[in-house]
């Protein structure tokens, strides 16, 4: 059983007992386990697929385009659209961005402590420098790129469809490039999402508290 797989059974193993006890515990724990390690094995089947396939179909000219794209996505890049949206004044946008992505860094953080997943391995990795990640799962540049795209729908300012297509393009890069299989950026994009709605729950309750006033939804 892979350490990804060992870790979900174990979690699995603690909401059995939680429900159940007894004989049941010796019926269900094993069940649930093995369920576990069977849906992380079909995702790792889907992931070595992926990579078989990027590894098919790189070609130079896009992966230089690729490698131009993936640092959107990046802390750095963050913060530079942090500073703009605030240098020119847009409130909501700031945030909307500024909330989301502390719930959305944190999860990213917790959970590669947490799995501690191996990048892919040379010569799948073209990245080389992994940058601030510690491990693979989940990718935090499509995290952040997901909020991105999400701002995006909110904001009046911001193209909708172009900011959601370079989002698009930071998730494939990653995938691409080699720094992250499939389901690590699949999980980016769901916590992204996840990282989004709380921004938007916490600004509804607690907007009017912020030093920057957010603008009520429209």
């Amino acid at each position: 059983m892979t350490a990804i797989s060992h870790t979900i059974g174990q979690v699995v193993t603690v909401a059995a007992r939680g429900g159940r006890s007894g004989a049941a515990d010796g019926l269900l724990i094993p069940i649930g386990q093995q369920l576990a390690a069977d849906a992380v094995d079909a995702v790792l089947a889907v992931d070595r697929a992926t990579v078989d396939l990027v590894l098919a179909v790189r070609q130079p000219l896009v992966t230089k385009f690729m490698t131009s794209v993936t640092g959107i996505g990046s802390a750095a890049s963050v913060a530079v659209l942090l500073g703009l949206f605030y240098l020119a004044g847009w409130k909501r946008e700031l945030a909307l961005a500024g909330v989301a992505l502390v719930p959305t860094g944190l999860v990213v953080v917790a959970l590669m402590g947490a799995v501690q997943r191996p990048f892919p391995p040379s010569p799948v990795c073209l990245t080389g420098d992994t940058g601030m990640a510690p491990h693979s799962f989940p990718s935090g540049h499509a995290a952040a790129a997901t909020v991105y795209a999400l701002v995006a729908r909110r904001s009046e300012r911001l193209p909708f469809a172009a900011v959601t297509g370079l989002a698009a393009l930071v998730a494939v890069s990653r995938i691409y490039l080699g720094t992250h299989y499939l389901s690590d950026t699949v999980a980016g994009v769901a916590i992204g999402v996840g990282g989004f709605a709380l921004a938007l729950v916490l600004l509804e309750r607690f907007g009017d508290r912020l030093p920057v006033a957010f603008p009520g939804n429209h």
